[in-house]
Protein backbone atom coordinates (compact mmCIF):
# COMPACT_ATOMS: atom_id res chain seq x y z
CA UNK A 1 0.00 0.00 0.00
CA UNK A 2 1.27 3.54 -0.56
CA UNK A 3 0.00 6.34 0.96
CA UNK A 4 0.01 9.45 -1.49
CA UNK A 5 1.26 12.43 -0.28
CA UNK A 6 -0.48 14.80 1.89
CA UNK A 7 -0.28 17.86 -0.64
CA UNK A 8 -1.18 21.19 0.52
CA UNK A 9 -2.86 23.01 -1.87
CA UNK A 10 -3.71 25.89 -4.26
CA UNK A 11 -5.27 30.42 -11.90
CA UNK A 12 -7.81 28.57 -13.20
CA UNK A 13 -7.65 28.12 -17.75
CA UNK A 14 -3.84 28.93 -18.75
CA UNK A 15 -1.56 29.12 -15.56
CA UNK A 16 -0.03 32.64 -15.20
CA UNK A 17 1.31 34.58 -12.12
CA UNK A 18 -1.53 36.71 -10.43
CA UNK A 19 -1.37 39.55 -8.59
CA UNK A 20 0.61 39.38 -5.50
CA UNK A 21 -1.40 37.90 -2.42
CA UNK A 22 -2.51 39.95 0.72
CA UNK A 23 -0.80 37.53 2.92
CA UNK A 24 2.65 35.71 1.69
CA UNK A 25 2.47 32.42 2.37
CA UNK A 26 4.61 31.69 5.46
CA UNK A 27 7.91 29.68 5.05
CA UNK A 28 7.88 26.90 7.73
CA UNK A 29 8.19 23.23 9.27
CA UNK A 30 5.54 21.39 10.72
CA UNK A 31 5.74 18.05 12.24
CA UNK A 32 2.35 16.26 12.77
CA UNK A 33 2.20 12.94 14.29
CA UNK A 34 -0.34 10.80 12.60
CA UNK A 35 -2.75 8.25 13.97
CA UNK A 36 -5.73 5.60 12.29
CA UNK A 37 -9.19 7.29 13.13
CA UNK A 38 -10.71 4.22 11.81
CA UNK A 39 -10.40 1.37 9.28
CA UNK A 40 -12.90 -1.04 7.49
CA UNK A 41 -12.51 -5.39 7.43
CA UNK A 42 -11.95 -4.47 3.44
CA UNK A 43 -8.54 -2.29 4.24
CA UNK A 44 -7.04 -5.61 6.00
CA UNK A 45 -5.18 -3.01 8.34
CA UNK A 46 -5.69 -3.09 12.22
CA UNK A 47 -3.51 -0.69 12.94
CA UNK A 48 -1.58 2.32 11.98
CA UNK A 49 0.92 5.49 13.48
CA UNK A 50 3.22 7.47 11.98
CA UNK A 51 4.92 11.19 11.41
CA UNK A 52 4.52 13.51 8.98
CA UNK A 53 7.36 16.41 8.65
CA UNK A 54 6.63 19.17 5.85
CA UNK A 55 8.85 21.94 5.33
CA UNK A 56 8.03 24.97 2.46
CA UNK A 57 10.44 27.99 1.69
CA UNK A 58 10.33 30.32 -0.94
CA UNK A 59 8.70 33.25 -2.13
CA UNK A 60 7.28 35.01 -5.29
CA UNK A 61 10.33 36.22 -6.66
CA UNK A 62 12.74 32.88 -6.55
CA UNK A 63 9.97 30.17 -6.06
CA UNK A 64 8.91 27.52 -3.74
CA UNK A 65 10.66 24.49 -2.37
CA UNK A 66 8.60 21.83 0.15
CA UNK A 67 10.32 18.79 1.73
CA UNK A 68 8.34 16.20 2.67
CA UNK A 69 8.21 13.05 4.49
CA UNK A 70 5.71 10.38 5.32
CA UNK A 71 6.90 7.81 7.61
CA UNK A 72 4.40 5.08 9.09
CA UNK A 73 4.04 1.96 10.93
CA UNK A 74 1.18 -0.15 9.28
CA UNK A 75 -0.24 -3.56 11.44
CA UNK A 76 -2.40 -5.78 8.88
CA UNK A 77 -2.98 -9.58 9.60
CA UNK A 78 -0.26 -10.17 11.83
CA UNK A 79 1.89 -8.51 9.96
CA UNK A 80 4.14 -5.12 10.31
CA UNK A 81 5.28 -3.35 7.91
CA UNK A 82 7.03 0.44 8.23
CA UNK A 83 6.51 2.54 5.12
CA UNK A 84 8.88 5.57 4.39
CA UNK A 85 7.60 8.46 1.67
CA UNK A 86 10.06 11.19 0.71
CA UNK A 87 9.50 13.99 -1.39
CA UNK A 88 11.10 16.87 -3.01
CA UNK A 89 9.50 19.68 -4.70
CA UNK A 90 10.23 22.94 -6.24
CA UNK A 91 7.92 24.85 -8.53
CA UNK A 92 8.70 28.24 -10.34
CA UNK A 93 7.13 32.05 -8.61
CA UNK A 94 5.10 31.79 -11.78
CA UNK A 95 3.19 28.62 -11.96
CA UNK A 96 5.05 27.68 -15.03
CA UNK A 97 7.83 25.20 -13.85
CA UNK A 98 7.38 22.02 -11.61
CA UNK A 99 10.13 19.59 -10.62
CA UNK A 100 9.66 16.66 -8.02
CA UNK A 101 11.15 13.84 -6.82
CA UNK A 102 9.11 10.91 -4.83
CA UNK A 103 11.19 8.01 -3.05
CA UNK A 104 9.01 5.03 -1.39
CA UNK A 105 10.56 2.57 0.76
CA UNK A 106 9.17 -0.55 2.72
CA UNK A 107 10.89 -2.14 5.45
CA UNK A 108 14.12 0.49 4.45
CA UNK A 109 13.86 -1.05 0.53
CA UNK A 110 13.34 0.92 -2.26
CA UNK A 111 9.87 0.57 -3.73
CA UNK A 112 9.61 3.37 -5.68
CA UNK A 113 10.98 6.05 -7.02
CA UNK A 114 9.34 8.85 -9.82
CA UNK A 115 11.33 11.62 -10.88
CA UNK A 116 10.18 14.71 -13.41
CA UNK A 117 9.88 17.94 -14.44
CA UNK A 118 6.45 19.40 -15.36
CA UNK A 119 6.18 23.07 -17.20
CA UNK A 120 3.45 24.72 -18.84
CA UNK A 121 3.65 26.31 -22.33
CA UNK A 122 0.80 28.42 -23.77
CA UNK A 123 -1.63 26.78 -21.44
CA UNK A 124 -0.51 23.11 -22.38
CA UNK A 125 1.05 21.21 -19.76
CA UNK A 126 4.05 18.82 -20.58
CA UNK A 127 5.85 15.92 -18.12
CA UNK A 128 9.26 14.80 -18.95
CA UNK A 129 9.54 11.73 -16.75
CA UNK A 130 13.12 10.28 -15.82
CA UNK A 131 14.82 7.05 -15.59
CA UNK A 132 14.44 3.84 -17.80
CA UNK A 133 10.68 3.83 -18.40
CA UNK A 134 10.56 7.71 -18.49
CA UNK A 135 9.19 9.96 -21.60
CA UNK A 136 7.09 12.31 -22.32
CA UNK A 137 3.57 13.29 -21.70
CA UNK A 138 1.14 15.73 -22.61
CA UNK A 139 -1.52 16.11 -20.18
CA UNK A 140 -4.83 18.58 -19.85
CA UNK A 141 -3.74 21.95 -18.57
CA UNK A 142 -3.36 22.27 -14.63
CA UNK A 143 -2.22 23.94 -11.31
CA UNK A 144 0.42 23.22 -9.96
CA UNK A 145 0.58 22.85 -5.50
CA UNK A 146 1.87 25.88 -4.97
CA UNK A 147 -0.14 27.43 -7.27
CA UNK A 148 -2.95 25.67 -6.59
CA UNK A 149 -3.17 26.67 -2.75
CA UNK A 150 -2.95 30.74 -3.71
CA UNK A 151 -5.43 29.47 -6.06
CA UNK A 152 -7.62 28.46 -2.78
CA UNK A 153 -6.83 31.24 -0.75
CA UNK A 154 -7.49 33.69 -3.05
CA UNK A 155 -10.87 32.63 -3.94
CA UNK A 156 -11.35 31.68 -0.45
CA UNK A 157 -11.47 35.50 0.43
CA UNK A 158 -12.89 36.74 -2.31
CA UNK A 159 -16.06 34.53 -0.76
CA UNK A 160 -16.14 31.47 -2.81
CA UNK A 161 -17.46 28.35 -0.91
CA UNK A 162 -17.38 25.37 -3.09
CA UNK A 163 -15.11 25.16 -6.73
CA UNK A 164 -13.50 22.55 -8.42
CA UNK A 165 -9.95 23.05 -10.40
CA UNK A 166 -7.29 20.57 -11.64
CA UNK A 167 -4.07 20.01 -10.26
CA UNK A 168 -0.91 18.32 -11.33
CA UNK A 169 1.80 17.42 -7.78
CA UNK A 170 3.55 14.30 -9.47
CA UNK A 171 2.11 11.88 -7.22
CA UNK A 172 1.79 7.94 -8.44
CA UNK A 173 3.91 7.59 -11.38
CA UNK A 174 3.91 11.27 -12.28
CA UNK A 175 1.99 11.05 -15.66
CA UNK A 176 -2.30 11.98 -14.34
CA UNK A 177 -3.81 15.14 -13.67
CA UNK A 178 -6.27 15.22 -10.60
CA UNK A 179 -9.63 17.14 -10.41
CA UNK A 180 -9.65 18.46 -7.07
CA UNK A 181 -13.35 19.67 -5.79
CA UNK A 182 -12.69 22.40 -2.83
CA UNK A 183 -15.52 23.16 0.30
CA UNK A 184 -14.02 26.33 1.69
CA UNK A 185 -15.93 27.66 5.58
CA UNK A 186 -15.93 30.74 7.00
CA UNK A 187 -13.36 32.63 9.07
CA UNK A 188 -13.09 31.27 12.71
CA UNK A 189 -11.27 32.08 15.94
CA UNK A 190 -9.08 29.08 17.54
CA UNK A 191 -10.98 28.06 20.70
CA UNK A 192 -8.88 29.07 24.08
CA UNK A 193 -8.72 25.03 24.76
CA UNK A 194 -7.59 23.91 21.40
CA UNK A 195 -4.57 22.23 22.22
CA UNK A 196 -3.33 21.97 18.98
CA UNK A 197 -3.19 25.68 18.15
CA UNK A 198 -1.73 25.87 21.40
CA UNK A 199 1.32 25.05 19.71
CA UNK A 200 2.37 28.47 18.53
CA UNK A 201 0.97 31.77 19.40
CA UNK A 202 0.61 32.62 15.51
CA UNK A 203 -2.77 29.94 16.00
CA UNK A 204 -4.26 32.42 18.90
CA UNK A 205 -3.79 35.66 16.72
CA UNK A 206 -4.83 34.95 13.38
CA UNK A 207 -8.39 33.08 11.90
CA UNK A 208 -8.76 29.98 10.16
CA UNK A 209 -10.80 28.41 8.10
CA UNK A 210 -12.09 24.71 7.56
CA UNK A 211 -11.09 23.57 4.12
CA UNK A 212 -11.95 20.09 2.80
CA UNK A 213 -10.69 18.92 -1.01
CA UNK A 214 -11.63 15.89 -2.68
CA UNK A 215 -9.44 14.54 -5.26
CA UNK A 216 -10.33 12.55 -8.71
CA UNK A 217 -8.08 10.55 -10.48
CA UNK A 218 -9.94 11.31 -14.01
CA UNK A 219 -10.23 14.91 -15.02
CA UNK A 220 -14.03 16.25 -14.57
CA UNK A 221 -15.02 12.70 -12.66
CA UNK A 222 -16.49 14.82 -9.80
CA UNK A 223 -20.31 13.89 -10.39
CA UNK A 224 -21.28 10.96 -7.89
CA UNK A 225 -18.28 9.42 -8.08
CA UNK A 226 -16.18 8.44 -5.15
CA UNK A 227 -13.21 10.64 -4.60
CA UNK A 228 -9.96 9.08 -4.97
CA UNK A 229 -9.26 10.24 -1.46
CA UNK A 230 -10.00 13.38 0.17
CA UNK A 231 -8.11 15.88 3.47
CA UNK A 232 -9.49 18.29 5.60
CA UNK A 233 -7.35 20.41 7.77
CA UNK A 234 -7.76 23.79 9.08
CA UNK A 235 -5.22 26.77 7.29
CA UNK A 236 -4.56 30.01 8.49
CA UNK A 237 -4.30 32.87 5.06
CA UNK A 238 -0.46 32.35 5.25
CA UNK A 239 -0.86 28.70 4.50
CA UNK A 240 0.29 27.19 7.75
CA UNK A 241 -2.50 24.33 8.58
CA UNK A 242 -3.47 21.67 11.56
CA UNK A 243 -6.41 19.39 12.35
CA UNK A 244 -5.70 16.97 9.47
CA UNK A 245 -8.12 14.22 8.29
CA UNK A 246 -6.76 12.23 5.80
CA UNK A 247 -9.64 9.97 3.92
CA UNK A 248 -8.51 7.06 1.65
CA UNK A 249 -12.03 5.22 1.64
CA UNK A 250 -11.26 2.26 3.66
CA UNK A 251 -9.44 3.96 5.87
CA UNK A 252 -8.87 6.90 7.80
CA UNK A 253 -6.33 9.01 9.38
CA UNK A 254 -5.99 11.53 11.76
CA UNK A 255 -2.57 14.57 11.98
CA UNK A 256 -2.27 16.38 15.13
CA UNK A 257 0.27 19.08 15.07
CA UNK A 258 3.04 18.79 17.53
CA UNK A 259 5.61 21.46 16.42
CA UNK A 260 5.74 24.03 14.28
CA UNK A 261 8.95 25.94 12.69
CA UNK A 262 8.51 29.60 11.43
CA UNK A 263 11.66 29.99 9.10
CA UNK A 264 13.32 33.10 7.34
CA UNK A 265 10.71 34.57 5.16
CA UNK A 266 12.97 36.09 1.82
CA UNK A 267 14.53 39.56 1.58
CA UNK A 268 12.83 39.93 -1.23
Amino acid sequence: MSLKPFTLLLIAGSVVAGPAFATPLQPHRAVYDVDLADASDRSGISAMRGRMVYEFRGAECEGYTTNFRFLTQIGTSGDLRVTDQQTTTYESADGSLFRFVTKTFVDEIQDRSVEGTATIENGNLTVDLAGPDGGTIDLEPALFPTAHMLNVLERAENGERFFEQPMFDGSEEGDSVMTTSVVVGPEKQAADDDQEASVDPIFSTNKYRNISIAYYDTIGDTGEGTPDYRIAFKMLANGISRDLVMDYGDFELKGVLTDLELLPESDC
